[in-house]
């Protein structure tokens, strides 16, 4: 797929003072010569800060390493993580168009987007707070459909599900990312075949979701914020009786 920079470009670039400091300890990470290897993290800070990747930032971070513009613009071109165009300054929707995710309902996901944020990709809302694009395989095809938000994967949609995302979007909210059909990962939809418990030293749990459960995973969501992993279909509220024994056990 051609990817291009948007025509309409700011006049200059650079990083805030606290972003060229980090900058510069990337960069510190690489034997000397070797500072263009900092490339994409700099690139992607660089985004960060200003929303999308504009040609002078991109210029900008060549000249800070010592790299020639081209080969810069040629790394900026090639990930699609890199938004070459203004971005809604509330979400960017990336709907997965791979086979799997087209075989599951892409196209309509798609199509919602055309009427509900823009008719064409790259295109911001008439508010200016969204826009959407179609890319290459997220790597989420046991989910499919995917769309990446931001930093976040949102699977297993469906049109009204996208739908009930971008409501919540636009309403200020961050909707948890994952699975939107009430699994936990990618587990079958008909139940888990394998692994079906694990021994906590407690009681036997759900194992995929207990297993997470107990190591603390947590879910970082689009604002950086973190959420505990929850399992919802599971009651792991503990008897009174036990929940005392384990208070005793680590007081020991």
């Amino acid at each position: 797929m051609l990817r291009r920079l948007s025509p309409v470009q700011p006049d200059s670039f650079e990083f805030t003072p606290a972003n060229l400091e980090w900058a510069r300890g990337q960069m510190t990470k690489y034997p000397e010569g070797r500072q263009a290897s900092a490339i994409i993290a700099l690139l992607w800070r660089a985004q960060e800060q200003e929303g999308w990747l504009t040609r002078p930032a991109i210029e900008y971070v060549a000249d800070l390493l010592g790299m020639a513009y081209m080969r810069a613009l040629e790394v900026a071109t090639f990930y699609f993580m890199f938004q070459l165009y203004p971005t809604g300054n509330v979400a960017h929707i990336q709907i997965c168009g791979t086979t799997t995710c087209m075989i599951c309902g892409a196209e309509d996901l798609v199509r919602l987007c055309r009427e509900r944020i823009a008719p064409t990709p790259h295109t911001l809302s008439a508010d200016g707070r969204f826009s959407w694009e179609e890319v290459e395989c997220l790597g989420a095809c046991g989910n499919a459909p995917v769309a990446q938000i931001g930093k976040d994967y949102y699977e297993d949609l469906t049109v009204e599900k996208l739908s009930v995302l971008l409501d919540a979007f636009a309403e200020g909210k961050v909707p948890v990312p994952g699975p939107q059909n009430g699994r936990y990962s990618s587990e079958p939809l008909g139940g888990l075949t394998s692994l079906v418990e694990y021994d906590s030293g407690r009681r036997q749990y759900n194992a995929s979701a207990q297993l997470a459960v107990d190591h603390h995973d947590t879910i970082k969501r689009i604002d950086g914020t973190e959420v505990p992993l929850l399992t919802p279909w599971l009651n792991t509220k503990k008897p009174a009786s036990e929940a005392k024994a384990e208070a005793k056990t680590d007081e020991k």
